[in-house]
């Protein structure tokens, strides 16, 4: 991403910083005298963790979110007046390594205010088109997921750094509720009560969406998922199914024309008849692929940020939505 641009507008944000004070506001203590006029303010780096903060906050917190809607996370810069925010916030919740700028305007401006959730969600390594190291999944025949499930054997996949699209596992953003609202009770333990009562609210919500999730997808007819950029690994994962992407972890990684090939191969070898086009990303390529290989492709949001066209929704609706979507495409019954 940017990252030496980045360190530039935080060089040009020097002066509004200073006449601004310091970051974070004095909100230790739980009194009340905080950056928003009595209730924390929560700056978050992508959408799911703004959700994240809203319920578990609560009327506690008044939460802004650095990414604007229908904007692709991945690609964050900040002007100025983020990384003024950034420095006001009563506590930043980010997740490090996944927008580039924002961890360079945390480092300079928040790191005693603020939550890197990458620890809670338990990051790991998932296939990735354009990652570097082959992973041969016939070497792990017969390893169960958590869910349950067993790997598909004989297949090779290529590996990156850790997937940060924790989210589209609704456990894993179960535990990162709890760590929001421990932290939210450090800066203010006067509703540190509040705050856990939320996240345990949000937990039973949370556990309910895996409980459907585990149902609609345990007799699908195809396990093989194939999906615009490499975002849903987690999902893939916890039920039973196996990522493959057009693009990698990042969607501005753009596969080779030998990458593509060999992906319509796979296509067409294990009669994959949906790929999965998002929200956020040109739909072009995996378009491609579909009329190359005969399949239809259907809309399977990452949730790594709503639409100014998506006022009534929030993550567990679009995660519905996306739970239909793929009972019709992997023809589950």
């Amino acid at each position: 991403m940017l990252r030496s641009s980045t360190k530039l507008i935080g060089g040009l944000a020097v002066g509004t910083l200073l006449l601004a004070g310091c970051g974070g506001g004095d909100s230790g203590g739980g009194s009340g005298e905080t950056s928003s006029g009595g209730k924390l303010s929560v700056l978050t780096g992508f959408y799911p963790l703004q959700y994240v903060a809203e319920q578990v906050g609560g009327d506690h917190v008044e939460v802004s979110n650095v990414t604007k809607p229908g904007a692709e996370p991945h690609d964050l810069e900040l002007a100025p007046r983020d990384v003024s925010q950034v420095a006001d916030a009563d506590l930043v919740v980010y997740l490090k390594n996944f927008q580039p700028a924002l961890d360079d305007a945390v480092a300079e401006n928040a790191a005693d205010h603020s939550l890197d959730v990458a620890s809670a969600a338990k990051l790991e390594e998932h296939a990735s088109a354009e990652g570097e190291e082959e992973h041969d999944h016939g070497s792990e025949a017969g390893h169960e997921s958590e869910a349950g499930h067993e790997d598909e054997a004989g297949h090779d996949h290529e590996h990156t750094g850790a997937d940060p699209h924790f989210w589209l596992d609704p456990t894993r953003l179960a535990q990162v509720a709890d760590a929001v609202a421990a932290k939210l009770a450090d800066v203010d333990p006067d509703n540190a009560d509040a705050y856990q009562a939320n996240a345990s609210t949000l937990k039973t919500s949370l556990e309910g969406l895996d409980k459907e999730y585990s149902a609609g997808l345990a007799n699908c007819k195809n396990k093989n998922l194939v999906t615009s950029h490499a975002a849903f690994g987690y999902l893939a994962e916890r039920y039973g199914l196996s990522q493959e992407s057009v693009s990698g972890i990042d969607p501005s990684q753009e596969p080779s024309a030998a990458q593509l090939a060999e992906l319509a191969t796979f296509v067409r070898e294990h009669q994959v008849t949906t790929i999965y086009t998002e929200t956020l990303v040109s739909p072009a390529i995996a378009e491609t692929l579909a009329r190359e290989t005969g399949a239809k492709t259907a809309v399977l949001d990452p949730i790594e940020g709503l639409t100014s066209d998506d006022a009534d929704a929030d993550y567990v609706s679009v995660m519905k939505t996306n739970l239909a979507t793929l009972k019709t495409g992997q023809s589950c019954s």
